[in-house]
């Protein structure tokens, strides 16, 4: 099975130029279903195994995304189909960081090099897997602006940081000297590339500093930019264009957070009946 598993991760990088991580995750739907079918899979267990998916009550990300990967798989071995989508549960933004928490959050890092990572987390809105991918090129102190090379569905795009974030990036770079190729982030000890597991873990030790008694990781960070902009005004267009984010509708998701802003305008504007 390992033999047909890396063929078909070739077949996906070569045929379909799938990024890595896409690849990663397809490989690895295909080999549990695999664990439980045969190399070449009838259609009845292919419909018996998405089946069981649905039954067991499994994410819609889970069953979309193994969907993709039978299918994928299935034109890989010559025998294309097409399964069906479940709906898309509409989106709910509950939990985000305020301003102020932010702010403890990167008073709590201890060295310029934590600050930077944290600080281009929380003005950036970047995910956390362009943040590692960042060159020092990458940051363009004229425009204020990163260059985000090869972000969610292979595309490029450039977001806004503010000056003061751009100013602890040049003040890292003093502490950490690197080439303009160079990755802007790496392990202390080995000089490794910067991963994302790298990330969460720093997140959580600043957030124990603090003693910030709920979940964070770095994905909040990009939750909580779109919604403190929305709460200070920002226009939709504006904030779907910071996070790269394709379809308006997905930029809506942080709209009912803003019932506060919403609560306040009410009050200014209502008008005085008794």
């Amino acid at each position: 099975m390992q033999t047909q598993l890396t063929k078909f991760g070739t077949y996906l990088l070569v045929r379909r130029g799938l990024a890595d991580y896409t690849i990663h995750g397809y490989v690895g739907s295909m080999r549990r279903f695999l664990s439980e079918a045969t190399i070449c899979p009838s259609i009845d267990q292919i419909e018996s195994y998405v089946a069981s998916m649905y039954t067991n009550e499994f994410s819609y990300s889970h069953i979309v995304n193994t969907s993709l990967a039978i299918e994928r798989y299935m034109e890989f071995i010559g025998s294309p189909l097409k399964l069906g989508r479940p709906k898309k549960p509409r989106r709910i933004i509950i939990e985000t960081l305020s301003e102020a928490e932010i702010a403890r959050l990167i008073g709590a890092t201890k060295n310029i090099r934590e600050r930077t990572i944290l600080a281009l987390l929380a003005y950036s809105g970047i995910r956390a897997k362009e943040l590692c991918q960042l060159l020092v090129c990458d940051v363009d102190f004229a425009s204020q602006s990163l260059n985000i090379r090869n972000g969610k569905g292979a595309k490029d795009r450039s977001v806004c940081i503010p000056p003061e974030c751009s100013a602890l990036v040049m003040e890292y770079l003093q502490s950490y000297p690197r080439s303009s190729e160079s990755y802007l982030f790496t392990t202390l000890q080995q000089n490794h590339k910067y991963h994302t597991g790298d990330l969460r873990k720093l997140v959580r030790v600043v957030a124990a500093r603090n003693s910030i008694n709920r979940r964070i990781y770095p994905h909040l960070f990009r939750h909580s930019l779109a919604t403190n902009m929305l709460n200070r005004g920002a226009g939709l267009i504006t904030i779907q264009q910071q996070l790269g984010h394709v379809f308006l509708e997905t930029t809506m998701i942080y709209l009912h957070q803003a019932l506060r802003k919403t609560r306040n305008e009410y009050q200014m504007y209502v008008p005085n009946y008794i």
